[in-house]
């Protein structure tokens, strides 16, 4: 999984609530298991103006022209910011692969479905819970195609001259610096992991086939 320090970058907006997890990656692209791919079908019932399937060529289908993200300006860009209870619905993993496989490395809103936020934090994104208004001052700021910065050693979001603080837990902070996903924290006690399967060894050598 990719660290997260600082991230510098052009902000897009999804001006809307309650956007589930279907709406992020739709059912029919959930049939794939890899992590990769995904962010050509984001959102892909609202980028575009017909249906996708998996393995379909996007570059070929017609896109709706009043979605944000098909804005030339926003095809770069790094940091989402949505509304409130974003990220709700089913509990699919494939919701945080899709953004963070579109290039998403943050996503601002005013609150967060549980499942889906901790799920960020296993793919390398960093969600970030403020105030409506200080959303506002964010969305008014990158309206005019400036860029954030968003430091999380610092947990400050600095646009122009403002700066605003973020509030988030210890632990998921020190894994999003590190780089650290379920697997990768599992393998930090291998040692204690062998050596606990030594002892059951020994003591229950029958629950072995050697």
């Amino acid at each position: 999984m990719r660290s997260f320090t600082v991230e510098t970058g052009i902000v897009a907006p999804m001006d809307r609530a309650n956007v589930d997890t279907d709406l992020i990656i739709p059912k029919q692209f959930l049939k794939a298991i890899g992590r990769s791919g995904f962010g050509a079908y984001l959102f892909d019932s609202i980028r575009y103006m017909d249906e996708g399937q998996p393995g379909q060529d996007c570059t070929k289908r017609p896109l709706n022209r009043e979605f944000p993200l098909n804005e030339s300006r926003y095809a770069n860009a790094s940091i989402l910011l949505a509304r409130e209870n974003f990220g709700c619905g089913s509990s699919r993993e494939h919701a945080p692969w899709a953004l963070e496989d579109f290039g998403f490395r943050c996503i601002i809103a005013p609150s967060f479905a549980d499942i889906f936020y901790n799920n960020c934090f296993k793919n390398g994104i960093l969600p970030i819970t403020l105030k409506d208004e200080e959303i506002k001052e964010i969305s008014e700021y990158s309206n005019r195609k400036e860029e954030i910065s968003i430091n999380l050693p610092d947990q400050k979001i600095t646009f122009g001259n403002k700066e605003i603080n973020f509030q988030i837990d210890e632990f998921k902070k020190k894994c999003l610096l590190e780089g650290l996903d379920d697997i990768a924290l599992s393998l930090e006690k291998l040692e204690n992991i062998v050596s606990f399967e030594k002892q059951i060894k020994s003591k229950k050598p029958w629950m072995f086939n050697d």
